[in-house]
């Protein structure tokens, strides 16, 4: 019965789109979302913690959503008529950003009951194993044969591409994300600590598989990036990993370097440089217009990473 109202619902939807949350990865469904959403023609954006559950480079990519502000995907929620939620999560992103006057139709896909609140009142709700949900909901529901996003994923390919030959010095963020996707292959793995430096790996990198970039999200522990890349590093061998983080959440696990080197899983440690918390600085310029306290002296890193015997 849930089956037919979801796809009433979706026929009913002048601009329907799909939220993709991290329930998708911890199924392991992003196969199951890839065919529905190409099945029935639906745009998807993607959460924090669910980069790559549809490729970045696949024309229905909407990218990722979850900046506290009007971001290029934020447009194509704020004309939205049905908003699909498969294995969201609200504390990826809060429904009062993507849908502030609680006039979407929400309908939640899961394998675990939808929480709500003003902003996420349930229209549908869906509940099972996602690889058995959407195969079924595709068979029944009608393909939308028009792509009213066409427009905003074009801008959002526009916006990635725009420092990809950049020049400047100091580097910018948009260009150092940038050249490590292509320093990646699609598979390798790259884990993103807490700081400035996530916001723009989360807004920037072109994630194409699950888990391929994790970034640490709700409670969002910063420290996690050094003993997350070892980890990686065992579960996947074969593949490349970097450490993407700050010079702040660096020094606060930096002293794993030693744990990688005796297990001896080589990573690479991409550290963003700047001698404070700068996402702390960001908020409290926006708060109280001046910052407090933020600002910390580094160690020469390379000469550190030698004295544990790393290159």
């Amino acid at each position: 019965a849930k089956i037919e109202q979801a796809v009433r619902a979706l026929d009913a939807a002048k601009a329907p789109v799909i939220l993709a949350g991290n329930g998708i990865v911890r199924q392991h469904a992003a196969g199951a979302l890839l065919q529905f959403a190409e099945t029935l023609n639906l745009p998807v954006a993607n959460t924090f913690m669910a980069k790559g559950v549809i490729p970045f480079s696949h024309p229905l990519s909407l990218g990722t959503i979850g900046m506290k502000s009007r971001d290029l995907p934020w447009f194509a929620f704020e004309s939205a008529d049905v908003v699909l939620c498969i294995g969201y999560d609200m504390v990826e992103y809060h429904p009062e950003m993507w849908n502030p006057d609680g006039d979407k139709v929400i309908v939640n896909i899961d394998a675990l009951p939808a929480e709500g609140d003003e902003n996420y009142i349930v229209g549908v709700g869906v509940l099972g194993d996602l690889n058995q949900s959407l195969p079924a909901i595709a068979a029944k529901a009608r393909p939308r044969t028009d792509t009213p996003f066409q427009p905003i994923r074009d801008a959002i390919i526009a916006d990635r591409q725009q420092y990809a030959d950049d020049e400047g010095f100091p580097v910018k963020p948009q260009k150092i994300v940038w050249d490590l996707r292509e320093a990646l292959a699609p598979e390798d793995i790259a884990i993103s600590d807490v700081g400035a430096h996530k916001m723009w790996m989360a807004r920037m990198f072109r994630a194409e598989r699950p888990n391929t970039c994790l970034i640490s999200n709700g409670f969002a522990a910063m420290g996690i990036v050094v003993p997350g890349a070892i980890a990686a590093r065992l579960a996947f061998p074969d593949r490349k990993v970097v450490a993407v983080t700050g010079d702040a959440g660096f020094l606060m696990n930096s002293q794993e370097i030693e744990t990688a080197l005796r297990l001896k899983t080589p990573i690479v440690i991409l550290i963003w440089n700047d001698s404070e918390y700068g996402l702390i600085t960001w908020h409290q310029l926006r708060h109280f217009g001046r910052p407090s306290h933020i600002d910390f002296r580094n160690p020469d890193f390379v000469k550190y990473a030698e004295s544990f015997g790393a290159k």
